[in-house]
Formats: C-alpha cells, sequence, structure tokens
C-alpha cells in the first residue's frame, strides 16, 4: 500500500470552496450564473423539480432552463421532491411536515426527485442537500435519521454542522458542514475563505435568492466573493459532488 498523498485537492491547491444554491429560484439563473460562467466557476444548484401544483405535471417546462446550466458544467443536486422541514416552523401540526413522515416518505419523494433529475440532465451521479438542513422523520420515541437512506443512493450530502467547513480525511460525505451565507458582506464571505484556507480544508457556502428571498445574498457580496476566488489559483472551486468522489478516491488510497 502506497503512502497517502497528504491532500485530495489539485496539485497547488490548498483548500477547497464549493458554492451551493438551494431552490432553484429565479435570481439564480438571471444573476448567479451568468456571474459564475464570466468568472470560470462551477457551483452545486439544489433544485426541487416539482410541478406547479402537487397534481401538475408541468415540471419539465418549468425546470427546462436548468438543463443549460448542467450543460455549462454546474452540478443540479438534488433538494427532495416537496422539501420537507419540521412543523416546528409554523404553529399548526396538521401540516406535511417530517414529523409525520417515515424512511419510506423520504426516500419515496427524494427517489420521485431524482427520476426527474436524470430525466432533465442525463447525469446520474449527483449530490443532495438536507431541506432545512434536517435529517431526521418522526418525533420524540419515533424520531430517526435519514441519512442512511440519503447515503444509498447519493455520492455525498450537504447539512448544516458545527462548523462550515469539512475535514477531508473525517468529515461524513452523507452530512456535510456548511455555512450559511444570507446577509454576509463581501469580506465576511471571503473572510471564511481565508479560514479555510490556512485549516487546510473544504468549505461549503449555502446560497438562497441573490437579492431575492427571505435568505437572500447581495449581488455585491457575491460578486466580490466569486471576484476573489476567480484570483485565487491556490482554492480549488466545485461542485459538491465532485470534490466528494476525489475524496472518496482519495481515502480509498489510504
Amino acid at each position: 500500500m502506497g503512502k497517502q498523498i497528504e491532500t485530495p485537492f489539485p496539485p497547488s491547491c490548498r483548500a477547497a470552496v464549493s458554492l451551493t444554491f438551494d431552490d432553484g429560484l429565479k435570481s439564480q439563473l438571471e444573476v448567479a450564473v451568468p456571474l459564475l460562467n464570466d468568472r470560470g466557476l462551477r457551483a452545486t444548484f439544489y433544485l426541487n423539480p416539482r410541478g406547479t401544483t402537487p397534481e401538475s405535471n408541468d415540471w419539465r417546462e418549468r425546470w427546462a432552463a436548468w438543463k443549460s446550466v448542467a450543460e455549462q458544467g454546474h452540478e443540479l443536486g438534488n433538494h427532495s421532491l416537496t422539501h420537507p422541514c419540521s412543523r416546528a416552523f409554523g404553529d399548526r401540526i396538521d401540516v406535511p411536515c417530517l414529523e409525520t413522515m417515515t424512511l419510506q416518505d423520504i426516500e419515496v419523494d427524494v427517489l420521485e426527485a431524482e427520476r426527474r433529475l436524470r430525466e432533465l440532465t442525463g447525469i446520474n451521479v449527483r449530490s443532495f442537500a438536507y431541506p432545512c438542513y434536517q435529517d431526521f422523520v418522526g418525533y420524540g420515541l419515533t424520531r430517526q435519521s435519514y441519512v442512511p437512506v440519503i447515503a444509498k443512493h447519493f455520492v455525498a450530502a450537504r447539512g448544516g454542522g458545527e462548523y462550515p467547513d469539512n475535514h477531508p480525511l473525517t468529515c461524513d460525505l452523507h452530512y456535510l458542514w456548511s455555512l450559511k451565507a444570507e446577509y454576509l458582506r463581501g469580506a465576511e464571505l471571503i473572510g471564511w475563505v481565508e479560514w479555510t484556507v490556512q485549516r487546510g480544508r473544504w468549505l461549503i457556502f449555502t446560497f438562497h435568492g441573490v437579492d431575492e428571498g427571505h435568505l437572500p445574498v447581495s449581488h455585491q457580496a457575491l460578486t466580490e466573493l466569486c471576484d476573489y476566488l476567480a484570483h485565487r489559483k491556490d482554492i480549488w472551486v466545485a461542485p459538491v459532488a465532485e470534490v466528494a468522489q476525489r475524496i472518496i478516491a482519495w481515502r480509498q488510497n489510504s
């Protein structure tokens, strides 16, 4: 057995950064994708490929524009079909929520989203992002993690976590830690990258809308971050699935 290479990152790269965007918002298509493309950066976009209503079958038309995003080298990740979260966000118990779902329910939901993403892109390998960063079904004595369900079907999965970055050797690839980037300024985003470079780790940013929605990052802040990353040749910027696959291969050679 040969000696393990010190880092899974490409030669001369001291750290990795993945830019991820949730929910397939309009501003991502109109602002984020062109901004990234202009700087030669590739990201992961986590989609919920459902129709305009639960009964509608118009999802193909609704998500058609994302096919070209995949063709431009970005990852279209799985964010489930219905985006189930905890009922604790609201004030009612008679609503669809993680507390009333089973492991089978979540698997059916996620695999239907996966079927649609494969039909849309023709790509079979991707990562998953836990809606609301939550990885459980049930509550109290019935509460259990659905991380094992996701691990059966995806190369990696993004969650929340104690720190915003991940150690390549020790991180759980099916519950990766990430940084919630809403409302942060450009200097703050860049500061987190610098901290990660010093630690030699993998930083995953979570964005939602760009000047849009209830968890926005400003266009200015995102531009400053992308300009910075485009000029840092010692930082590997790549989609989540790509970084995860390289880490898997690296671990196997240890």
